[in-house]
């Protein structure tokens, strides 16, 4: 994927909280369409009362933030950051320090650290300390490496919109299981579809692999990571390990199918 800052877009963010909602319109009523995890970064694109038009730098994903939750970086410090190796947090949940303002919060699995050295960072005015597990993002992704940070997301609510250990969607699954394992995915199941290379027949698809379900009118509604064992783990409910096979996802639970195969899809 092709890097995501433009020039010309003259104000920027730095994810400063745990988590920001990203919604659909500029109103606290209006769904939930992403999130923004700690040491994210975006661009403004527009404004309209007590809210700011965001683009995420990580997938070009567009949405609504409220101002209160906006921490603005120079452009300068923004291109630093970007520019900068990035670490992420492997715990679901650790206590992070601003030393600036003597304070701690929670940061979520997924979290992003630029530039991390010696459990230390800065971003804009501020300098943070980390004590928890991280890991530098691969230059290369792993199939087993995806396999591996799904499973940290095991048992985690469905949410529309999520994408923390706390409630995430399907999408939001396959792109923070990927993106622990160094590969950038789109936002939504009808956009990573358009990713990668189609596998045909299931008797080729290995684990790792992405398996796309639709509705009856032929939508892209649904998407999972295949596992070994003819198993997939996937966001619906919750997240959860249900076997699958030519026809869909079979629910263990229920002992009926629950979505409908379309496509796969080979992203490493």
């Amino acid at each position: 994927m092709e890097t995501l800052y433009k020039e010309g877009l003259n104000s920027f963010g730095f994810c400063n909280q745990s988590l920001i909602p990203v919604r659909t319109e500029p109103s606290h009523r209006s769904e939930l369409c992403s999130e923004l995890l700690f040491g994210e970064l975006y661009s403004i694109l527009d404004s309209f009362e007590d809210w700011l038009q965001i683009r995420i730098i990580y997938d070009n994903y567009e949405g609504w933030i409220h101002k209160s939750s906006f921490y603005e970086v120079s452009e300068d410090e923004f291109k630093r950051l970007h520019e900068l190796p990035c670490s992420v947090s492997t715990e679901v949940v650790q206590l992070i320090e601003n030393r600036s303002l003597q304070s701690w919060f929670p940061i979520l699995l997924g979290s992003s650290f630029h530039g991390l050295n010696k459990q230390a960072f800065s971003a804009g005015e501020y300098e943070y300390f980390f004590e928890g597990f991280t890991e530098v993002i691969p230059q290369a992704g792993q199939r087993e490496k995806v396999l591996e940070m799904a499973l940290m997301y095991l048992h985690a609510p469905y949410t529309w919109g999520g994408r923390s250990p706390f409630g995430i969607d399907c999408s939001g699954f396959s792109q923070m299981a990927y993106k622990l394992a160094g590969v950038q995915l789109l936002r939504d199941s009808t956009h990573q579809a358009l990713q990668g290379e189609t596998i045909n027949f299931i008797s080729d698809a290995r684990p790792g692999d992405l398996m796309f379900f639709d509705d009856e009118e032929g939508m892209i509604t649904h998407v999972g990571i295949l596992m070994p064992e003819e198993k997939i783990i996937h966001s619906s409910g919750q997240v959860r390990i249900d076997r699958v096979d030519h026809q869909g996802i079979y629910n263990i639970d229920s002992g009926q199918y629950s979505h409908k195969l379309r496509l796969i899809k080979k992203i490493l």
